[in-house]
């Protein structure tokens, strides 16, 4: 990248499923956006594959002054050939849940999607489902809040979510909120993968729990808790109760297990989501995190574990941090994992990771009755990098994936 300081995060593609029919659609373009510059990069990755390029850049002015928005987020393709991207604030650094519109094949910004003036006062993740006329978004904080860090006063000052967003699809006006409760803050939402269904699922990082969205009978929106992870009692850490921070979650493209991370508590989990109502926990790993043995945290009170978990070591290099964002392959055997969350917050909750640079993981997975298993020989570590450590986030495929592939 020409830029330092961009905050590199999450990722999509210029077209995916959504485009499905039209024969001069490639997904061969990879969209960029930047969490703190606002800029948003488009990459040439189809040209040749092995050597991407810079394609366009977006500068931050186009979205202060067309949108009146800022810090770009999660992006997703539509069906007409343009690209959706949720923004998290306004360009003074407060919270607004607003998008940005580029145009498909110029890239240029073409304006705001949202219309009218109600709008939620946060955003983050978005996933829509245009046979129910819906788009689902979540909520994290206001930038200039978040940006170094995370203090709980903040919390309990309302400088961060604890809503789904719904809006209605066509009309592109917010019609609904679902409030999580205070101290959720609803970060991935996912709905099944079934361009059918009226139901998905959103994880909540700071309680670390997993709702359960649906349509009700009524034609509007609900949710329920059906996955909740217990906080720890600890020593020697920011707070007593340390949670499991559930910062990523996805679904299989089968619609039949969950995945999700724990990043303070170090592992990740699968679950089997045949009764989306009641899922059964199947497989755990764990890949670091802020409870080892032999580290500076305490746990006193567990209600999971008998014991702290062993540093996770992998081909002789101590993985500092824990498993973060997640990424399963098309046939549901490989979960990939990388371990930086976000540089301000990286810096506060795991000092070395930044030091030593963030890794990628191979898990493998049991699709026949559930299981994780690491991957011994896989090990891509981002700490040797010949400009020094960097931190990877999202990982996304040339084919598509879980969490980019919307089907319509």
């Amino acid at each position: 990248m020409p830029n330092l300081k961009d905050e590199l995060h999450h990722s999509g593609w210029n077209a995916c499923s959504s485009c499905y029919g039209d024969a001069s659609k490639r997904r061969n373009r990879l969209i960029l956006p930047s969490l703190i510059s606002s800029r948003i990069y488009v990459v040439d990755v189809g040209t040749d594959p092995k050597a991407p390029r810079i394609h366009k850049v977006v500068e931050p002015v186009e979205l202060f002054w067309k949108g009146n928005v800022a810090n770009p987020h999660t992006s997703h393709c539509l069906g007409n050939g343009d690209i959706l991207i949720s923004c998290l604030g306004d360009p003074s650094g407060n919270g607004k849940g607003g998008f940005i519109l580029l145009d498909g094949e110029t890239f240029e910004v073409k304006g705001n999607w949202e219309k009218g003036e109600k709008v939620p006062p946060f955003s983050y993740d978005f996933w829509y489902q245009p046979r129910h006329n819906v788009l689902m978004s979540t909520e994290w904080g206001a930038p200039k809040v978040l940006a170094d860090g995370f203090n709980l006063a903040d919390v309990e000052k309302g400088h961060y979510g604890r809503h789904i967003n719904v809006w209605d699809w066509n009309s592109h006006t917010y019609i609904q909120k679902i409030d999580l409760g205070k101290d959720s803050i609803p970060l991935e939402i996912r709905f099944l993968h079934n361009p059918d269904a009226a139901e998905g699922f959103v994880g909540c990082a700071l309680n670390s729990t997993v709702h359960r969205f649906y349509k009700t009978e009524k034609g509007n929106w609900a949710a329920e808790k059906v996955i909740e992870v217990p906080s720890k009692k600890v020593q020697g850490w920011l707070l007593p109760d340390m949670p499991g921070l559930i910062t990523d979650i996805l679904i299989s493209l089968d619609d039949r297990f969950l995945y999700f991370s724990n990043w303070l508590h170090g592992d990740i989990r699968q679950y089997d989501i045949s009764n989306t109502r009641k899922p059964k926990l199947v497989g755990q790993v764990f890949l670091g995190g802020s409870i080892i043995k032999g580290g500076p945290v305490t746990v006193v009170e567990d209600k999971e574990l008998q014991c702290q978990p062993e540093p996770f070591v992998i081909k002789g290099k101590r993985v500092q941090g824990g498993p973060q964002m997640i990424q399963l392959s098309l046939d549901g055997k490989r979960l990939y994992v990388t371990s930086s969350l976000y540089s301000g917050w990286d810096k506060q909750f795991y000092p070395d990771l930044v030091k030593e640079g963030s890794v990628m993981l191979q898990v493998d997975v049991d699709t026949e009755r559930g299981g994780l298993k690491v991957n011994k020989n896989f090990l891509v570590d981002f700490g040797k990098e010949p400009d020094g450590p960097v931190l990877a986030h999202e990982i996304r495929y040339p084919g598509g994936d879980s969490t980019s592939d919307i089907w319509i």
